[in-house]
């Protein structure tokens, strides 16, 4: 793959490499139209994937905030049409990495040394690059390592990166009024702890203590004496990217197996630390060969405030979901409904996430649930694609929900589509034995 020799890093530098993007994309429109008017009943496909591909190209030649934007919306496959998902997908762990003169130099910005100087041996070559950073193979007194080294400029250009994005999210999730700023907070806030790679550092060794009970779940070790704001040393983990994984052969119950370990490591996370790591794409997962699941990547760490906890997992209760009154008052506790709603915007909006959250709590009120059955995901489809063209939902306000939505809901699309991906059935009961050990009993179902 070819290597970069710098980065954009300057805010008139990434706009106009955007700007770049923004010409070919109507040029493939200019294309589009003109095709359609010798065969109207040409399709969007065409256009779809040479969109996709310029956005993509466009993005990873900038990384940081903005190519993590795209890796996030490529976790979410009902959302986009399938080319942005394929093509937004490479964003989570194969972009182009830096050149190793690059490599070299920031790295000793960062870290104030050259890597020679402080590893034994250090892979001048990327092995993984993706949307923030890239790591090197390395070792030290007999240990091998994985060096994860931050790109360039990533952390001071997130707020330019993220107004550059606003106008197309606004668009695209139908935001309206000062409102909206509350979400683009919440996302700019995450990017910054994500760039923060001594708190990364002490979210992994957190994360690896309180779960290491977890049977079939295996974590790095981190080494803070190593590792910096920009850098971090953690031991070489050997396996197969899930999504590597997922195309290969493996028994239904090797599915199962990991798919369980996985549910269990996000219930258990959800439910007892009320901090969850919020970034379950397939490139923060390896499958060892003996097919136990190793987390390799704790920079997104949600928390989970009790005024969002308890209202959002009582409506996984069918008794609370189908209780009109009780539904209604967990709704605006969740800044759903709003105190300004007209009666027509109440009834709209209240029907809307009945529909929505019944589907989507679905595994919650089964005690197993099979992430492989096409219908679940037909039904995701099915309700995504009637309210995306639903005229009267564009008329209205689309601020809607407690800001904290953004990454729990990303964080159980990820794990879904994960889940799905292993073709797994899982006891979605089975975590409650890990909480128990561990002595939470706040859980709403304990």
């Amino acid at each position: 793959m070819k290597t970069l020799d710098k980065i954009p890093t300057s805010k008139i530098g990434r706009t106009t490499e955007l700007v770049k993007t923004g010409v070919k994309i109507g040029g493939n429109y200019l294309k589009y139209y003109s095709k359609k008017a010798v065969n109207p009943g040409m399709d969007r496909s065409e256009l779809d994937e040479d969109n996709a591909s310029d956005i993509y190209d466009g993005l990873k030649s900038l990384k940081g905030s903005a190519l993590k934007v795209a890796q996030m919306l490529s976790m979410d496959k009902s959302l986009l049409p399938g080319a942005y998902v394929e093509k937004f997908s490479l964003a989570q762990f194969s972009v182009p990495p830096l050149s190793a003169p690059l490599v070299r130099k920031t790295f000793k910005r960062y870290q104030g040394a050259f890597p020679e100087e402080i590893y034994d041996t250090f892979s001048k070559d990327s092995i993984n690059a993706a949307s923030i950073g890239q790591v090197h193979k390395a070792s030290k007194d007999g240990q091998e390592l994985a060096v994860k080294i931050q790109y360039p400029g990533v952390a001071e250009s997130i707020g330019s990166d993220l107004a550059m994005v606003k106008p197309i999210a606004i668009k695209m999730f139908n935001l309206k009024g000062e409102d909206s700023k509350r979400y683009f907070a919440e996302v700019e806030d995450k990017l910054l702890e994500e760039t923060d790679y001594n708190l990364e550092v002490e979210q992994s060794i957190a994360i690896t203590e309180a779960c290491s009970h977890i049977p079939n779940l295996h974590f790095p070790k981190y080494y803070p004496e190593l590792s910096s704001k920009r850098i971090i040393t953690m031991d070489w983990m050997i396996g197969q990217h899930l999504s590597e994984f997922a195309l290969t052969e493996f028994a239904q119950e090797t599915g199962n197996k990991l798919g369980q370990t996985l549910w269990d490591f996000y219930m258990f996370q959800m439910h007892g630390l009320k901090a969850v790591h919020a970034d379950p794409h397939p490139g923060n997962f390896l499958i060892s060969d003996s097919h136990e699941l190793i987390a390799i990547d704790f920079g997104c760490i949600k928390q989970i405030p009790d005024e969002f906890y308890q209202p959002y997992f009582e409506l996984a209760v069918p008794a609370s979901i189908n209780n009109p009154e009780i539904f209604e008052q967990k709704l605006y506790q969740l800044e759903i409904l709003r105190e300004d709603d007209s009666p027509k915007e109440i009834k709209y909006f209240s029907a809307l996430f009945h529909d929505m959250l019944s589907l989507f709590t679905k595994p919650f009120q089964e005690k197993t649930f099979d992430f492989a059955d096409e219908s679940f995901w037909d039904q995701i489809s099915s309700l995504s694609e009637k309210y995306s063209n639903d005229k009267e939902l564009r008329k209205m306000n689309g601020n809607r929900g407690s800001k904290h939505f953004l990454y729990i809901n990303r964080t159980f699309f990820g794990l879904y589509n994960l889940l799905h991906d292993l073709k797994a059935t899982v006891n979605t009961k089975d975590y409650f034995k890990y909480l128990e050990e561990k002595g939470f009993k706040n859980h709403p179902a304990l």
